[in-house]
């Protein structure tokens, strides 16, 4: 029997889309069409990579898709010419292009920020000089005036005590100037820090449903099963027909049960447990130092009756929308089990689960490759 491997992660219109709220456009936001327009230019991309023999990788597509599409002449330009004098696509052009073309605002904003860095390192790094440097001038000055102290009273303490005086307020404004630059450098700093959260969440979350991205979660299950090879529960789960509901009532709600579904999952979320979208309609649950797989499945089958109590209406309307469900797929760790043998087996499961019937959940206690 064919054992089936990891499937490739669904993809639904809209869904991985990021915040619009971001002050920039992001590289999605050059590709704004929906599916026929990009179904359109895949259609014109890829026979355009298939006849100049050229490798269907993201790099490449990318840069034929916007090729395809005309937006920017000067990119067309540049790839007539690669094409017209080379018998092939060299890799270093194909980077320099991606890098200069279509993930251009990206790295502007990189350097952008880099260059924030490196000027409030160097203000800091002048203010810190400038203090030292005061305090030291003033060290110098009390010393010398405790030295003149030490002499026998003389007509030259009024001059001793205006040079202390005069230094004294010399450092009080330098150190009152230094303390204004550290609080302007704090606010960089919390502004500078804000950006990088965004950034970490955007890098390590799913943009719809604010669950785990499909590679946050690979890292995580692998950590979790170096931390705690056994018990560890993997759920996946899969939204019933979806295509049909997006089909009949349109991919924006369609991305609404995402969200629900997803909200659903963050808060069922025991201690100990994370979530992602692995891909589409498809989501994952990690429950590390879970008992057992009695305990996984029951809780698997807690979250099958939460999202088949989902009552999602259309906007505008009280029309309730078709009951969404899902199937699910359990698996818990067996000894050499590693990330994947642990994947396989859960989507296993799930598959299973689709086969008796949906709205189920299926588990799996051993490779069925397995005699």
């Amino acid at each position: 029997m064919l054992h089936r491997t990891l499937r490739m992660p669904k993809t639904n219109n809209h869904s991985d889309a990021m915040s619009q709220s971001e002050s920039r456009a992001n590289v999605l936001a050059l590709y704004p069409e929906d599916t026929r327009e990009a179904a359109a230019l895949l259609k014109r991309a890829v026979p355009l990579m298939v006849r100049h023999n050229i490798a269907p990788n993201p790099v490449h597509y990318a840069l034929w898709y916007t090729y395809s599409k005309g937006q920017d002449p000067e990119l067309n330009r540049h790839l007539d010419r690669v094409l017209r004098d080379f018998d092939y696509f060299p890799p270093e052009s194909a980077t320099k292009l991606f890098r200069e073309h279509i993930i251009r605002d990206e790295l502007d904003d990189v350097r952008a920020d880099q260059h924030q860095v490196i000027s409030l390192v160097d203000g800091m790094e002048r203010d810190v000089s400038r203090s030292v440097k005061g305090n030291l001038t003033f060290q110098s000055r009390l010393g010398q005036c405790m030295e003149m102290l030490d002499e026998p009273v003389s007509a030259r303490l009024p001059d001793i005590l205006s040079e202390l005086q005069q230094s004294t307020r010399l450092m009080q404004s330098q150190q009152e100037h230094f303390l204004a630059q550290l609080q302007s450098a704090q606010s960089e700093i919390k502004t500078l820090r804000d950006k990088l959260e965004r950034a970490q969440r955007a890098a390590t979350l799913d943009g719809l449903t604010e669950l785990l991205n499909r590679s946050a979660f690979t890292r995580q299950l692998e950590q979790a099963l170096v931390k705690a090879s056994q018990n560890v529960a993997l759920v996946m789960l899969d939204i019933d027909h979806f295509k049909q509901f997006n089909d009949q009532y349109g991919h924006p709600l369609g991305d609404r049960v995402l969200q629900h579904v997803g909200q659903v999952l963050r808060d069922a979320l025991p201690a100990n447990a994370f979530a992602a979208r692995y891909g589409g309609e498809e989501f994952c649950v990690v429950l590390e130092h879970c008992a057992d797989l009695t305990v996984a499945n029951a809780f698997a089958e807690q979250l099958r009756l939460k999202v088949q109590s989902l009552r999602i209406k259309a906007r505008g309307t009280d029309t309730v929308l078709d009951t969404v469900t899902a199937s699910f797929g359990v698996a818990f760790t067996e000894p050499g089990d590693n990330l994947e043998s642990l994947v396989t087996r859960a989507d296993d499961a799930l598959y299973q689960a689709k086969r008796n019937g949906r709205n189920q959940v299926h588990t799996l206690e051993k490779d069925p490759a397995t005699p």
